[in-house]
């Protein structure tokens, strides 16, 4: 079976990992105590650049890109809110459109306003009320966006909130990775489902979007004998997020790697000369068995694979390991799968969340100079998009 005939191909990335000096969001404050090993300082500068980003991606023959709007840009400090951040997010979304690039937006990615947090964050008593006074904010530039992604990777997000609970006390955040409990937080997670509804209420009554959120897909396999475990697993990384999206207008699947799972739960990757740069196993085939799994647990949702890629100093392996997901992505369509589009993780080498070694991206960024290089693996991809499909 073909790929749709409007079917989106493009590449992603977060407001934080790119933009450079977000001063107000929670993030930036957990690296300038050292919670988190590195800092993002002035990260890629797309803050400035993002013009020179996207038309690199457009010359390469893609035709969509997904970036988030910051949060604590928009409302740094509670009930005051920019004019003229949303103003610049607006010109990002016309930009892309000058450029033929289909946007993508998504309004929560990991990062929150420090302040936000510092009161709790999504514990909170009035934290959805929050949440959804900005989104309401931010409909004012949204009525012509195609796609709209509520909060990326809320299993992902649930678990950070827990992590920096933890980080706040001696040696916790240490001890709770030692003893394994960093686990999704069942109560940010129910949380986040109730953000989530409250946000698509409000885009749908503002927008004519299509509206979802992303899950970060685990591929959890079971290992003889622990299907309870596996089950369990699934429910606390993944299926309570899924059923959050019913009645949605489609699923964000991000998928990188796979993962076993014993009696304790996953099984951490073992090492491996294979192994990718953020030390997952190089597990291609786990962006079919995601999708699979989130068309099944979803109901048949239609998804979008809004995240998929490798860390990698080898770009000749970015394309093998891209090459065999599309394969599987495929196969999925070919079974019948309702899969709208591909984004790859990432546009542009940049901040992973503490760390600047891991490089997902499709473009290397010079970080004295911010000088842009495409790597041979954006020109494949978009000789991909141009042929709509492998």
């Amino acid at each position: 079976m073909p790929l749709r005939d409007d079917f989106l191909w493009g590449a992603a990335t977060s407001a934080h990992q790119t933009e450079g000096n977000n001063t107000n969001s929670d993030w930036w404050d957990y690296e300038q105590r050292g919670i988190v090993p590195e800092r993002s300082g002035d990260a890629a500068d797309s803050y400035h650049r993002y013009i020179e980003d996207m038309e690199l991606l457009a010359d390469a023959g893609l035709n969509a890109y997904r970036f988030s709007i910051e949060w604590a840009r928009i409302e740094p400090e509670r009930g005051h809110f920019s004019a003229s951040a949303l103003a610049h997010y607006r010109r990002m979304i016309d930009t892309a459109r000058l450029f033929q690039l289909e946007p993508v937006v998504t309004l929560h990615h990991f990062t929150s306003p420090r302040w936000f947090s510092r009161a709790g964050g999504w514990r909170h008593p009035q934290a959805l009320d929050r949440f959804s006074r900005y989104v309401e904010r931010v409909t004012a530039i949204l009525g012509d966006v195609g796609w709209v992604c509520t909060i990326n990777e809320p299993n992902i997000a649930a678990l950070g909130h827990r992590f920096f609970e933890l980080a706040a006390e001696p040696g916790g955040a240490a001890a709770g990775i030692a003893q394994g409990r960093l686990v999704p937080d069942d109560e940010i997670g129910d949380l986040l489902v109730r953000a989530h509804r409250r946000a698509v209420a409000i885009l749908r009554a503002e927008t004519s979007a299509k509206i979802g959120w992303t899950v970060a897909q685990q591929a959890f396999e079971a290992t003889p004998g622990n299907e309870d475990a596996f089950a369990r697993a699934n429910y606390t990384w993944e299926d309570r997020y899924t059923e959050g999206a019913q009645g949605d207008d489609f699923l964000g699947v991000q998928s990188y790697t796979s993962q076993p799972v014993g009696a304790d739960g996953p099984i951490p990757h073992p090492p491996h000369p294979d192994n990718t740069l953020t030390g997952w196993a190089y597990r291609p085939d786990a962006l079919g068995i995601a999708l699979r799994r989130a068309w099944d647990t979803s109901g048949g949702l239609p998804l979008l694979v809004t995240e998929n890629g490798i860390a990698t100093n080898d770009d000749a392996r970015r394309i093998d390991y891209t090459t065999a997901a599309l394969t599987h992505m495929e196969a999925a369509v070919a079974e019948g799968v309702d899969v709208r589009g591909y984004l790859h993780w990432s546009a542009l080498d940049n901040f992973e969340w503490g760390h600047w070694a891991p490089r997902f991206g499709l473009i290397a960024v010079d970080r004295n100079t911010f000088a842009r290089t495409p790597k041979p693996s954006l020109a494949w991809l978009g000789a991909v998009a141009k042929n709509n499909g492998l």
